[in-house]
């Protein structure tokens, strides 16, 4: 099991910017891929972001392309989304996720952190 916990979320006006990141312990962070979820009220969990463990392959969800950027520092055990343009919309909580793969289902990810609020005011 790989524990994860997030920081980097709070209130930010339209346009601007923010990097959340997730610390991840337990087991060998650099041999698991790292995701990026969020859920608004009332809706389903959605998939942001994903980078592969091995050669850093990065995927992103439609509503997030050009703006939002992952990264890994496998020395730190930790991962990054860098978040530009931010919209209203992009309200939500943010949780980190680790998995074997990088789907884009959450169920396809096994260890979740808790989650950091975003809040984007127009």
């Amino acid at each position: 099991q790989v524990q994860l916990v997030e920081s980097g979320g709070g209130l930010v006006q339209a346009g601007g910017s923010l990097r959340l990141s997730c610390v991840a312990s337990g087991r060998t962070f650099s041999r698991y891929a790292m995701g990026w979820f969020r859920q608004a009220p009332g809706k389903e969990r959605e998939f942001v972001a994903a980078i592969s463990w091995s050669v850093g392959y990065r995927y992103y969800g439609d509503s997030v392309k050009g703006r939002f950027t992952i990264s890994r520092d496998n020395a730190k055990n930790t991962v990054y989304l860098q978040m530009n343009s931010l919209k209203p919309e992009d309200t939500a909580v943010y949780y980190c996720a680790a998995g074997p793969t990088t789907g884009w289902r959450p169920s396809e990810w096994v260890d979740w952190g808790q989650g950091t609020q975003v809040t984007v005011s127009s």
